[in-house]
C-alpha cells in the first residue's frame, strides 16, 4: 500500500473528526458491516452471548464474509439510541469516516460532512494518520 503515501490528497493538511455517537453512520442507507472472527469473539464476549446464537440472530452472509445485519430501515442491529457495542465495534466502524470511497474526492467528503456532525469537529488527524486508517480499511476490504 506504499502507493497511497506518494501523492497529494484533499487531506494533506489533515482532517478534524470526533465521533458524536449520533448514529448517522449506523442508520439510514443500508450497507455492509463486515466482521472478522476476532471481532465476533470480542462482541460476543462483551454481550455475553453464545457465538452460535450471535451468528444466528445478528449476522448475515455477504459474499465470502459475514456482516452485522440491519433492520428494514437500514439501522444496524446494535444501534438503539446509541451503539450497544461501541467499545468493541468492528474496525469498519472504528475507522469511519476515513474510508477510501469517502476520501477519494473533496465533493464526497463534503457530502459526508453534511450528514455527519463529527466531521470538521474534534482533533486534527494528520495526513499520515488518515492514510494509516485508510490503509487499514482497504487491507480489510481487499482481503475479502
Amino acid at each position: 500500500m506504499a502507493f497511497l503515501f506518494d501523492r497529494p490528497y484533499i487531506f494533506d493538511a489533515g482532517l478534524h473528526f470526533a465521533c458524536r455517537r449520533c448514529g448517522t453512520c449506523c442508520t439510514g442507507t443500508p450497507g455492509i458491516i463486515r466482521v472478522s472472527a476476532d471481532e465476533i469473539d470480542r462482541i460476543t464476549a462483551y454481550l455475553d452471548v453464545p457465538r452460535q446464537q450471535f451468528r444466528r440472530d445478528f449476522l448475515i452472509q455477504w459474499q465470502a464474509t459475514l456482516s452485522i445485519g440491519e433492520h428494514a430501515d437500514g439501522r444496524c442491529f446494535f444501534y438503539d439510541q446509541g451503539c450497544r457495542i461501541y467499545p468493541v465495534r468492528p474496525r469498519q466502524c472504528r475507522v469511519y469516516p476515513f474510508w477510501f470511497n469517502i476520501l477519494r474526492t473533496e465533493s464526497r467528503w463534503v457530502r459526508e460532512a453534511q450528514q455527519c456532525p463529527g466531521i470538521g469537529a474534534g482533533r486534527l488527524y494528520t495526513r499520515e494518520e488518515v492514510l494509516q486508517r485508510v490503509a487499514r480499511h482497504m487491507s480489510r476490504t481487499a482481503s475479502r
